[in-house]
């Protein structure tokens, strides 16, 4: 009873930052299943988008161009991906990986040190309504509004002939340019797009915890792809919609499993690896069923 009376005044919590982190999902699985890109600046991206901001605000910045900043340069990382990978020809998880070491120093630079608090500086929620900073209702209300607009703004894109050619890079990578569409064009654009999505939830994050930590990334691609596994495994991913939805079901799925773990006594320590272990089992389970399905067939 204890155990359950404990999760369940986890759920509003947990709720409140799947939405956000929903964000980041999305910033994964553009690149990964529209695009099929491979990316891993979300390790940076998200920090970046929140240690830029941080430093903003601390500077006296208005929460509003601070947080369009940070995305901008979310945007401008995922951008930087793209370019390393076409101009020098570098493999696409490579390039991620030399993108998000790099944006590290860049991250600490911008901040000036490891972490900082933000408790006394206004932020765009305390502008919104200063209440959010202290109901998590409110915060699911916020969020999910957002969350929402970005997904309505997003698949209206897709619906566009722009949207139309930003899949086709993604299906069919040497059909595209027969078509009269600028392969590099796409890919800088849809990688600056989704990484500017994972940014602003950097910011959004660091504004609501009034906190900044450097390490604020660590880790936080495996539970991005967790995410995006489990909301693919229920919704499926073989129309648009669901593809867009799929990250936010599995952000909200993912964290109240989470707070489950917490709930039972699992050391917070022992989250990623826990995490870790489940997306194995995930992306493992079809070939262990096509093994059992080919053994079958050997029987008969």
């Amino acid at each position: 009873m204890d155990i359950l009376n404990a999760y369940i005044n986890l759920v509003p919590v947990t709720f409140s930052q799947s939405l956000i982190y929903s964000l980041l999902v999305l910033g994964i699985m553009m690149p990964f299943r529209l695009l099929g890109f491979p990316d891993l600046t979300s390790e940076g991206s998200f920090p970046l988008g929140g240690c830029l901001c941080a430093a903003l605000l601390l500077a006296g910045v208005h929460p509003v161009p601070a947080t369009l900043i940070a995305m901008a340069a979310g945007g401008l990382a995922g951008a930087t991906t793209a370019l390393v990978h076409l101009k020098l020809r570098i493999n696409s998880l490579l390039a991620g990986i030399l993108v998000f070491t790099g944006l590290y120093s860049i991250n600490l630079r911008i901040l000036g040190k490891s972490n900082a608090a933000m408790f006394n500086i206004d932020s765009i929620f305390s502008i919104i309504n200063p209440a959010i900073l202290t109901s998590v209702w409110l915060q699911i209300a916020c969020f999910g509004g957002l969350i929402a607009v970005v997904l309505l703004a997003l698949r209206l894109f897709l619906a566009t002939e722009a949207g139309a050619a930003l899949r086709v890079v993604g299906v069919n990578p040497d059909l595209a340019p027969s078509l009269g569409i600028n392969l590099w064009a796409f890919t800088i654009a849809g990688l600056a797009i989704a990484n500017s999505l994972t940014a602003l939830g950097g910011a959004l994050i660091v504004q609501l915890q009034g906190y900044v930590d450097i390490g604020m990334g660590l880790g936080i691609l495996i539970n991005g792809l967790a995410s995006l596994v489990i909301g693919e495994t229920i919704l499926g991913k073989d129309t648009v919609t669901k593809q867009l939805l799929a990250p936010v079901l599995g952000a909200f799925v993912y964290y109240q499993l989470v707070s489950f773990g917490l709930s039972l006594g699992l050391h917070p320590s022992d989250l990623k690896l826990a995490t870790a272990i489940f997306v194995l089992i995930t992306l493992g389970l079809p070939a262990f069923r096509s093994r059992g399905t080919g053994r079958e067939a050997m029987r008969v």
